[in-house]
């Protein structure tokens, strides 16, 4: 959904464009009761805040021959962030605020839409800034935490995506708890998602890239209950079950272990997505078993990865729109390899420079394969796709500049899918400065 500008133009002046959620309201007021000599002990003093300032530059040169030859953006965006400590008591109770500002430093209408930016309808100009406030509230009873409002989540079947100027959030409530040993317990309710080129929330929708789903119905909530168990120090276990009324439900089971052997380590990441349709079904049917494994060796600086994902059923892979699958394909730049029927190879070289002598220098390649796709819109089976990454990443270790990364991204995109698909041949290109700065 497009946006408009702000007038905002700094962190300080940014306008509260969220909605006024009930479990955030009472932690507030619970805060809010409590007499001041108590309130000041852990909340004040155990708080912390810091700015991140992220300048991002994005290209999508397309080589499809389809009418627009490029999308191609560059913006800064400014992220303050500030956490109490929790009041003293058998429960606790904290505030969270969290203020997101992007700023437009080069776009143009015939080459706007990366989603770093905001961009109008109707003349597809990209917004000069965008801006949004998002508090949270929260409360503590031993090892359980309870966050209301403005939330963030970052699991395998609804991760927020971390690939744009501004960080995606979602409106709604979470409960993780760490009170058994070794496990970790979420729960949650979520009702609105902020995507990254956003400032509002919105009801949440499947995502239908080639026009999987249908992506016009909307959902009043997400649900959740699962958690991760570390079994021992090399072996650790995943299980959850997801409900997003109306659309789907997806359970997610997984195992990662490391064993060593030799001088280095063999990794194991096993991954599968069970999905189907919830309740009336409104974005049409959902029929798909995603299965994934990822085998790999560390020795060193190095590390060398062979995985295969397998998808089954009537239909593709489905995720909420604005966020990203933690299937094996994820952190792809140009698809997502989860059309149905895809059978997806990959194979993944990491080195990290420290064995060389450089610390804070890393590097990645990676190659993604996929066949046997269909694509029922387009009346299109056995297509294939296929994603060349190259990757390099630093942190200034010294000197004035101490801490600030520099990344670089470049991905090499082709398939064979007819005109009018979502992902379209294309070199993508991008780079980024971030830096955080402690505030207190």
């Amino acid at each position: 959904m497009p946006k408009r500008p702000m007038n905002s133009g700094s962190v300080a002046s940014l306008p509260c464009v969220c909605s006024v959620h009930p479990g955030w309201v009472v932690a507030l007021l619970g805060v809010s009761v409590l007499p001041s000599e108590l309130r000041a002990e852990g909340f004040i003093e155990d708080s912390h805040a810091n700015l991140t300032l992220r300048n991002y530059y994005m290209d999508r040169d397309y080589k499809d021959g389809g009418a627009k030859s490029a999308a191609r953006e560059w913006a800064q965006g400014f992220i303050l962030g500030m956490e109490s400590g929790f009041t003293e008591g058998v429960v606790g109770f904290g505030l969270d605020v969290r203020g997101l500002l992007g700023v437009k430093l080069d776009s143009a209408p015939h080459r706007s839409g990366t989603e770093l930016l905001p961009v109008s309808a109707s003349d597809k100009r990209a917004a000069d800034e965008y801006s949004r406030l998002a508090p949270t509230a929260k409360l503590r009873f031993a090892q359980s935490t309870v966050k209301s409002g403005d939330v963030s989540i970052f699991l395998p079947f609804a991760f927020a995506s971390p690939s744009r100027l501004l960080p995606q959030t979602f409106r709604g409530t979470t409960l993780s708890s760490k009170d058994i040993d070794g496990l970790t317990l979420n729960t949650g309710y979520i009702d609105r998602i902020n995507k990254r080129d956003s400032t509002d929330y919105q009801a949440m929708s499947i995502a239908t890239p080639n026009r999987r789903f249908n992506g016009a119905a909307t959902t009043s909530h997400l649900a959740y209950v699962g958690g991760d168990y570390q079994v021992n120090k090399e072996l650790s276990l995943r299980a959850y079950h997801a409900e997003v009324a109306e659309l789907y439900q997806q359970d997610t089971l997984a195992l990662l272990h490391n064993l060593p052997l030799g001088d280095g380590v063999f990794t194991s990441d096993l991954r599968s997505f069970f999905s189907r349709e919830d309740g009336a079904a409104k974005a049409g049917e959902v029929d798909n078993r995603n299965l994934s494994a990822l085998f790999g060796y560390r020795l060193g600086g190095h590390r060398v990865s062979l995985g295969y994902m397998h998808s089954s059923g009537d239909t593709a892979t489905p995720y909420i729109s604005g966020t990203e699958l933690m299937g094996m394909s994820e952190q792809t730049m140009a698809s997502d390899f989860l059309n149905a029927k895809e059978r997806t190879w990959q194979a993944i070289y990491d080195y990290d420079f420290v064995a060389s002598g450089v610390p804070g220098l890393k590097g990645r390649l990676r190659y993604v394969r996929g066949d046997n796709i269909e694509l029922a819109a387009f009346n299109a089976e056995d297509r294939k796709e296929r994603e060349f990454q190259m990757e390099l990443g630093y942190v200034i270790q010294s000197g004035p500049l101490k801490n600030v990364g520099l990344l670089a991204r470049k991905a090499i995109y082709r398939n064979d899918f007819p005109s009018g698909t979502a992902f379209r041949d294309e070199n993508q290109t991008r780079f980024q400065v971030l830096y955080t700065l402690p505030i207190w």
